[in-house]
């Protein structure tokens, strides 16, 4: 048999938060379910005629109203969730920041400019930092540096002598 589960009595002020919870427009909606859960809970209705007003399961109905008498209107909002940990340090992510605003050729590369994949490359055989190039772009894409376009040959040429040295065409 299931237990009858009721509401534990709310103070003035509760009340009083919870019923402008329930009835707000402009409120999150998990939040303003879960206030008028207490509230119609609160106005003597059971379990299962909640449920079917608002359409959630028994076993919800029952949780907020649970974490409701235990922690109050604090027990209505979501709980921290850590998710998953950090894949790199702030200080792997600051070397590769670091490194990407460094010219290449100050630290005796024989390039001129980075790429993804040398910047990858980098920090696995100097810094000791295994990163995807994908991770690389997000992260510097996060922290708001863009690649700057390489110029094509539609632009101007670097040479003023170009033309002359191309010859006829």
């Amino acid at each position: 048999m299931i237990e009858v589960l009721t509401l534990r009595e709310m103070t003035e002020e509760e009340a009083r938060t919870v019923r402008a919870l329930a009835s707000s427009r402009t409120t999150e909606a998990r939040l303003r379910d879960r206030a008028r859960m207490c509230w119609l809970a609160s106005e003597g209705q059971r379990v299962s005629a909640i449920k079917a007003d608002l359409g959630v399961a028994d076993g919800t109905v029952r949780l907020w109203l649970r974490r409701f008498n235990v922690l109050g209107l604090d027990g209505l909002r979501d709980r921290r969730r850590d998710g998953r940990p950090t894949t790199y340090s702030p200080a792997q992510v600051g070397t590769l920041i670091a490194a990407s605003l460094t010219n290449p050729q100050e630290l005796g590369l024989p390039f001129g400019s980075w790429t993804l994949d040398r910047l990858a490359a980098y920090l696995a055989e100097e810094q000791g930092i295994a990163m995807r190039r994908s991770r690389i772009g997000e992260i510097l894409q996060r922290e708001g540096l863009r690649w700057c376009t390489q110029e094509t040959w539609f632009g101007e040429r670097p040479d003023p002598a170009f033309a002359e040295k191309r010859g006829p065409s």
